[in-house]
C-alpha cells in the first residue's frame, strides 16, 4: 500500500524544497486484468500489480520530471528531477494558486472477481458474436480492469490519499460475402462496479447483427445533407472534435489558436450548453482530485453558443491568468500530468426528438460511431449504423456513413437539440502518447445542417 510510504515521502519533500519553486511526489500502487480473446481463442489472459511513482519540480518555469518502480530510489530520482529543472528552467515559475489539500478518498471494498470468471464472460461474449450468423467470419472481445491507489505530495503543503477502480469490454464482430466486409463493435466501461459488464447480451449481439445486416446495405451517396446524430455519436464529437481544442496546453503557446479560441467567440445558438467535469460522480472520468492536487469542478466551456472557459493544469492556468479547472491528469507515474479532459458533455435541448426529423426532404441518421480522427479544428467520424431521411422520416439503412467537417462551422450549424440525453461510458482517450486514459461523453441528440457526409460519388 503506498499510504505506508505517508512519512518518508513528507521527509523528503520537507529537505529538498527550498531548493527549487514547486516539488511534487506521486506514488501509486495498480493491479488488475487484461483478457483477449480473438475469434474464441485466447491470446491475452493475464493479471497485474506495479507499484512505482513520479517527481515533478519546476525551477524558474523549467520543469524537471523522473519516475521510479523502487522507493528505495526516491531521493535519488528527486536530486535527478531537480537537477533538470535547473538545467532548462530560465524565467519565472508561473502556478495558478491553489489551497494545500489534506484529503483521504478511499473506495469501498472491490469485490474480488476470479480471472476464470472474467475470461468465462469474454468467452460467452464471443459465442454470442459468433452465433448471429455464419457469415461472421471473426470476432474480437478484450476486458481490461484496474484498481489504482495513489498518494500524492507536494512542497505546498497538500497530501492526498485517493484510489479509484475501472472496468472495461469492447467486443467486434466482422462479417464477410464474397470481397465484402463489414465490422460492428460495442465497448462499455463502468467506475462503479464489474457487474456493469453483465448481461449486456442485447447490446453485443447488436454488433454482429449490424456487421451482417451492412453486407447488403447501400452505400449512401455521398453530398451535404442536414443530418440527425443519435447522443453516442454527439458525445464522440464533442469530445474529440470541441474538447481537445478547449485544453489550455493546446494554445497558450500558440497565438493563433489562442485567438480562433478566445473567450467571448460566439460559436453556436444559445441553446448550446457545453461542460466539462471530473465533478459529477460514478463516471469514467470522475475523481475528487486531479493528478496535481487541485479539486474536481465542473468547468463550462460554452455558454449560450459563446465560448466562457477551458480546461487547465496550474501552469496554463497561471499563464493564462485564469482560474484551475482540476484536469491534469496522467495516465500512470511514468507519465507527467497533461491537461485532458474528463467528463464531456452537451446540454440537453428542448426539442423532441421527433421533432429533428422534420421539415428535412433528403437527410441522413446517423447513430453509434465505429472509429473517427481529429486534425485540428477538422474532423472525420464513421457512424456505427445510418438511415436516410426522406421528408421528414426515417427510411431505409444506408452503410459507409462518415460525417467530416470544420468544428467550428458544425457547431455553428447546429439547427436543434434534442430533449434526450446519454452517457457514453465507453471512451478511452489518446494524447501525447498517454492512450487509453477513461473519459466520460454524454449529449443529446443534434439536428446539423449542412453536414459533409462522405459515401459514393457519382463520377
Amino acid at each position: 500500500m503506498p499510504w505506508q510510504f505517508k512519512d518518508q515521502i513528507a521527509e523528503l519533500i520537507n529537505k529538498y524544497k527550498a531548493n527549487v519553486d514547486f516539488l511534487a511526489i506521486r506514488v501509486e500502487r495498480s493491479h488488475g486484468a487484461d483478457i483477449f480473446l480473438r475469434s474464441g481463442k485466447v491470446e491475452t489472459l493475464s493479471t497485474g500489480m506495479s507499484m512505482g511513482g513520479q517527481v515533478r519540480v519546476c525551477h524558474l518555469g523549467g520543469w524537471g520530471f523522473a519516475s521510479f518502480n523502487n522507493l528505495q530510489n526516491l531521493e535519488s530520482k528527486i536530486q535527478e528531477a531537480i537537477a533538470a529543472a535547473k538545467w532548462v528552467g530560465n524565467e519565472k515559475t508561473i502556478l495558478a494558486e491553489v489551497a494545500p489539500v489534506q484529503a483521504q478518498i478511499r473506495l469501498a471494498d472491490v469485490p474480488q472477481v476470479e480471472l476464470i470468471a472474467k475470461k468465462n464472460l469474454c468467452a460467452q461474449y464471443t459465442e454470442i458474436l459468433r452465433s448471429v450468423s455464419p457469415q461472421v467470419v471473426s470476432t474480437a472481445v478484450r476486458y481490461g480492469d484496474c484498481t489504482q491507489q495513489i498518494i500524492f505530495a507536494n512542497s505546498e503543503g497538500t497530501l492526498i490519499e485517493q484510489e479509484w477502480a475501472d472496468w472495461e469490454l469492447r467486443c467486434a464482430a466482422t462479417a464477410r460475402s464474397g470481397d465484402m466486409v463489414q465490422t460492428g463493435r460495442e465497448t462499455f466501461g463502468s467506475r462503479r462496479a464489474y457487474e456493469d459488464l453483465l448481461n449486456l447480451d442485447n447490446h453485443v449481439i447488436g454488433a454482429a447483427q449490424r456487421a451482417v445486416k451492412a453486407l447488403n446495405l447501400p452505400t449512401v451517396q455521398g453530398g451535404t445533407y442536414t443530418v440527425v446524430i443519435d447522443p453516442i455519436l454527439a458525445g464522440l464529437f464533442v469530445h474529440e472534435a470541441f474538447g481537445h481544442l478547449s485544453e489550455a496546453d493546446m494554445l497558450y503557446e500558440n497565438p493563433d489558436m489562442l485567438e480562433t479560441m478566445s473567450i467571448g467567440r460566439k460559436f453556436g445558438s444559445k441553446e448550446l450548453q457545453i461542460f466539462d467535469g471530473a465533478a459529477p460522480a460514478d463516471h469514467r472520468g470522475s475523481y475528487a482530485y486531479d493528478d496535481e492536487g487541485v479539486p474536481a469542478t465542473t468547468t463550462q466551456l460554452i455558454a449560450d453558443g459563446v465560448l466562457v472557459g477551458r480546461l487547465h493544469s496550474r501552469e496554463t492556468a497561471g499563464k493564462l491568468g485564469e482560474k484551475v479547472t482540476g484536469n491534469a491528469r496522467c495516465l500512470d507515474y511514468h507519465y507527467p500530468p497533461i491537461v485532458r479532459m474528463t467528463n464531456t458533455w452537451i446540454e440537453r435541448g428542448k426539442t423532441p426528438v421527433a421533432d429533428l426529423f422534420d421539415d428535412i426532404p433528403l437527410g441522413v441518421y446517423a447513430k453509434n460511431w465505429q472509429g473517427g480522427m481529429t486534425n485540428g479544428e477538422m474532423f472525420t467520424f464513421t457512424a456505427g449504423e445510418a438511415w436516410m431521411i426522406r421528408d421528414g422520416k426515417v427510411a431505409e439503412p444506408v452503410k459507409d456513413v462518415t460525417l467530416s467537417g470544420n468544428v467550428f462551422e458544425t457547431l455553428k450549424d447546429i439547427e436543434a437539440i434534442g430533449n434526450d440525453f446519454f452517457w457514453d461510458e465507453s471512451g478511452g482517450c489518446g494524447k501525447g502518447g498517454q492512450s487509453g486514459l477513461a473519459v466520460g461523453c454524454a449529449s443529446p441528440s443534434l439536428r446539423i445542417k449542412n453536414a459533409i457526409v462522405g459515401g459514393e460519388y457519382d463520377t
